[in-house]
Parts: structure tokens; sequence; C-alpha cells
């Protein structure tokens, strides 16, 4: 699906990220995944869809653009969504403050995080 002009790939995709796995009003992040450089809603729609295993972000690599909120349609690096307190810089739209519990599935978890 088209979101805002970027292509998110996933399972029941809606206009704003939310996906099969995760459609609750404040699940509108996407995220491109290290591995394929594809935007997806969640770990679960890159594993039903994609043909390869993930691959985490490094966190050398967190000033890559790597986060689309799926509100506004801002592409953000990934060091920028973490320091967000679950709010869009651009928009203000409300993250889902959840997501960060399991960021170790997109992402290198260094200690300061």
């Amino acid at each position: 699906m088209q979101i805002h002009g970027v292509e998110v790939k996933g399972l029941d995709v809606d206009e704003q990220t939310r996906c099969l796995h995760y459609a609750q009003h404040h699940d509108i992040v996407a995220i491109k995944f290290y591995c394929c450089s594809s935007y997806y809603p969640c770990h679960a729609c890159h594993q039903a869809l994609a043909d390869h295993p993930i691959e985490v972000w490094p966190s050398d690599q967190f000033d890559q653009i790597a986060i689309l909120c799926g509100a506004c349609g801002w592409e953000m690096a990934i060091s920028t969504y973490w320091q967000c307190d679950s709010r869009c810089p651009h928009c203000h739209a409300s993250f889902n403050p959840g997501c960060k519990k399991h960021g170790d599935l997109y992402f290198e978890m260094p200690a300061k995080f």
C-alpha cells in the first residue's frame, strides 16, 4: 500500500500503517527494515511476507531514515524516533509507547536506550 507516497508492505495495512497484528488507534509507525530497505508496519508482517529473516539495525546506523509516521508521512531517523517521547516530531500524532518494549526485534539495543 502507498502511504503518503511511500510503499508499506504488510497484511491488511490501512492508510496510517496499522496492520492485521497492530491495529490500535496509535499504531501508526512503519519501520524500514535493515535487511531489505522495505517498510513494514511490524515484524510479524515482515515474517509473513518477506523471503528472508529479519536483520536488526546496527546501533551505529541509527542516524538513518527508517521510521515513517503513518499520520503525516514524515520519515525520521531511528535516533529521532527513540527520542521523540512517542509523538511525531512533525505532526505531533501519538505513537504507541508500547512499541519500544520490543525494539530489539528491529534495532540493536545499546545500553543508552
